[in-house]
């Protein structure tokens, strides 16, 4: 079995805390096992997903589906996992939701990795929470076996409340081998439909009158069957995957941007479901966080630096400041370094209009944090005024930036903890804590951290123009061409 992760998502229903530029496959967020109580520290959502699957597949085995600008997220996420390289990452060259994204890790398991027609890939997300993990491995198990005989199983969770974010799946007849694996993993239901995001009342109904399952969209099947699946239900993804895979992938763009479960699972006669009765959370919105984390005894979930009074059945998270809250009740209220969330628990699944409302006014907030990661580190923009920018830059051990120069602003470095090395022109400097270096403008130059501990520096820039896209970039440790 081949495991295919899915790692090119937004999250932007999480937004303040998850944006385009670091999505919440990225975000630390415990869930509700054993082990230490919920919260931000226990790897991200991306690290979990991997290391469950390592219990069942060889790094090797396992393809993830993301793009150029994760890559290094992913990267530095796993890095931990594993003593060998997890080493199938595949860049997607454009955002073609899951139908595109599916097909082409297909041909790549087919192209690159060698794989036969009777092949098993499962196809997971990247940022759900699962457990307990021996169970959900059983299940997985299981899949596989009823994969290898042609039909698409998808993971159906036992719905514990009237769910409006998730899509359902509405079981039908028995499969043939259930009532000899009465209470196994191995039961299966053949799928009567498949139904998007319900409204209240009919997923109350659902609830009470059973059969019906949240769709988790994990998948399983054998190579064959989807193709033969993507032949019949979506010919246009189908003609560019028999092209193989770098065709495929050099006009990945003009795939149809359009999800597997409208391309094919809808429509498919081949499609079963396996209930797993364990905890799942997609972590897809604030109201689906809210359930993840424990409550004090007013209900409510706080984590960082909160006080409430007289607050009840609320969600607060504060991320830089203090937040006081008063006479509050089913409330989200989520704060970052720069903006603030306030919405009525149950609404949460309009946070992602409200992005896309923040994106039309070409409002930096909806894509961008404060903090940038890079594959060397990070920097945090301080200040941002006319003719200067300051900013916190961060370079993990071992990395340099790149050989670089800019045309319109200079640059003066303070170290504030760690050892810097300094490429300027022709020349090589150290500097130590409380020192600092000036880069004038036009000047070749290049940082780089020699030592043991993250490097961290205060750069002042000053300048006619002090964006990101004034870089001249000669010499990258990470094939990048523009920006930092």
């Amino acid at each position: 079995m081949k495991a295919v992760i899915l790692a090119g998502g937004s999250g932007t229903r999480l937004w303040p805390l998850s944006r385009k530029n670091y999505p919440k496959q990225f975000m630390k967020i415990n869930a509700r096992g054993d082990g230490p109580p919920c919260a931000f520290d226990r790897g991200s959502l991306i690290q979990q997903t991997v290391s469950r699957l390592l219990k069942a597949a060889a790094p090797e085995d396992i393809v993830i589906m993301t793009n150029s600008d994760y890559r290094f997220h992913v990267k530095a996420d796993l890095e931990p996992l594993s003593e060998s390289d997890i080493g199938n990452m595949v860049l997607e060259p454009e955002k073609r939701n899951t139908a595109p994204a599916i097909a082409l890790a297909l041909r790549f398991c087919v192209d690159k990795l060698g794989c036969g027609s009777k092949e098993v890939i499962f196809v997971s997300p990247s940022d759900h929470i699962i457990e307990p993990e021996a169970k959900f491995l059983r299940h997985l198990k299981a899949a596989g076996k009823l994969a290898a005989k042609g039909v698409i199983v998808t993971f159906g969770i036992k719905p514990l409340y009237p769910e409006t974010g998730y899509g359902y799946i509405k079981a039908g007849r028995e499969g043939s081998g259930n009532r000899r694996t009465k209470g196994a993993a191995a039961n299966y239901y053949h799928v009567d439909s498949f139904i998007e995001k319900p409204d209240r009342k009919t997923a109350v109904k659902y609830l009470k009158r059973g059969g019906y399952y949240w769709n988790s969209g994990m998948f399983a099947f054998r190579i064959d069957t989807a193709e033969e699946e993507l032949r019949r239900y979506a010919p246009e993804i189908f003609a560019l995957y028999e092209t193989g895979y770098e065709q495929m992938l050099s006009r990945f763009g003009e795939m149809p941007d359009i999800s597997v479960d409208y391309a094919i699972m809808e429509k498919s006669e081949k499609v079963v479901t396996m209930p797993m009765d364990l905890y799942w959370n997609d972590v897809g919105s604030w109201d689906a966080m809210f359930s993840v984390f424990p409550k004090d005894d007013s209900g409510n979930v706080k984590i960082g630096d909160v006080l409430a009074r007289d607050t009840r059945n609320s969600l607060i998270i504060s991320d830089e400041r203090l937040i006081a809250a008063v006479g509050l009740e089913d409330l989200l209220v989520v704060e970052t370094d720069d903006a603030i969330l306030v919405a009525k628990r149950g609404d949460a699944q309009k946070v992602k209009g409200l992005v896309e409302a923040l994106s039309a006014q070409d409002r930096s907030e909806a894509s961008e944090h404060t903090t940038t990661y890079r594959p060397w580190g990070s920097y945090t923009v301080l200040e941002d005024g006319e003719r200067y920018k300051i900013k916190r830059i961060v370079v993990n051990r071992a990395e340099k930036l790149s050989l670089q120069m800019h045309h319109h602003r200079s640059e003066h470095w303070v170290v504030i903890k760690g050892t810097a090395r300094v490429t300027i022109g022709e020349e090589i400097k150290f500097v130590h804590e409380n020192e600092s270096i000036y880069i004038p403008k036009s000047t070749l130059h290049r940082l780089e951290n020699p030592g043991k501990v993250p490097l961290e520096i205060i750069e002042v820039q000053n300048g006619e123009y002090v964006e990101e896209d004034d870089i001249l970039r000669l010499d990258d440790s990470y094939g990048r061409e523009q920006g930092l």
